[in-house]
């Protein structure tokens, strides 16, 4: 099979990630790996593994758009808004890991198919990769969802400077994926950053008030979906539940990271990359469509 050339814009932890994830795959080859300057340990990580490096940001794609398939864009959700016309009119398959609402919203465990068709797809938050999921499978067996809360606890070290600068386009991000694919009437998401030496695994509780509970058919829909996403992220577990507190649903994930190039308790920059990587190799068998 012809390998998928793809591009990875942001030369931060997330894109240097996803640059090994991209290396492992049997389905892409990473052409070109483009920051802003050439020092950054990413950049001196995608060199030693014999990369091809810029230091051009944006203005690198349009002179090698015939070489490149696919731009994954780890940079932050300002700059996606102006990267993303640029790569449409170069129509270049994009995926965007920024909170920037560009594109449409993709959680692979749920909407990998419909996704397929879009040029640009939004891969939501880190949160909202792991709590949709839930929250689809609790709209999928519960009509009315009055209210659905999402509480997100990482370790702080992996909340790098692009994440703290999106933290209100990640809360917006979140609660609009939450409620555009679980029907709730209301959403909240909220993002903790947990000091705590030794650093935590990403923990999310989801919180759902809804009329009539039925716990028993959200398990018979729930188990299904953790099982398509442990495909991807092997470290993501249900540690709590579907259990009820009063009318109100609970589950609890923890995401354990696979230890690429973050370390293992980053699952929350795991996830997201995970999941990235499932839909560009899913476009790569797809012939790029």
């Amino acid at each position: 099979m012809q390998q998928y050339r793809i591009a990875i814009l942001g030369s931060g932890n997330i894109g240097t990630d996803l640059l090994v994830k991209a290396m492992r795959s049997p389905h892409l080859t990473c052409v070109a790996f483009i920051g802003r300057g050439y020092t950054s340990p990413g950049m001196n990580k995608a060199r030693a593994l014999g990369i091809t490096c810029s230091d051009q940001s944006i203005d690198y794609i349009p002179e090698h758009a015939d070489e490149i398939d696919l731009v994954f864009d780890a940079t932050s959700a300002k700059d996606h808004a102006l990267h993303a016309p640029i790569l449409k009119a170069l129509g270049k398959q994009v995926i965007d890991l920024t909170p920037a609402k560009v594109g449409p919203m993709c959680v692979p465990a749920v909407n990998l198919d419909s996704s397929l068709g879009s040029s640009n797809l939004n891969m939501v938050t880190c949160g909202g990769q792991a709590s949709i999921p839930v929250a689809f499978a609790i709209g999928q067996t519960h009509p009315e969802v009055d209210y659905l809360e999402v509480v997100s606890s990482i370790a702080s070290k992996s909340a790098g400077p692009a994440t703290r600068i999106n933290l209100d386009e990640y809360i917006e991000t979140t609660e609009k994926g939450l409620q555009a694919f679980s029907g709730a009437k209301r959403t909240k998401a909220i993002l903790n950053l947990n000091p705590a030496v030794p650093c935590i695994d990403m923990q999310t509780t989801i919180f759902a008030n809804v009329k009539n509970p039925d716990i028993e058919a959200l398990k018979r829909v729930l188990d299904p979906i953790v099982e398509k996403i442990k495909t991807y992220v092997p470290g993501y577990k249900i540690l709590v539940g579907p259990i009820l507190d009063g009318d109100r649903i609970v589950v609890m994930v923890k995401v354990r990271g696979r230890g690429d190039y973050l370390p293992e308790y980053a699952g929350n920059l795991d996830i997201i990359n995970c999941a990235a990587i499932a839909m560009a190799e899913q476009f790569a068998m797809n012939g790029g469509n």
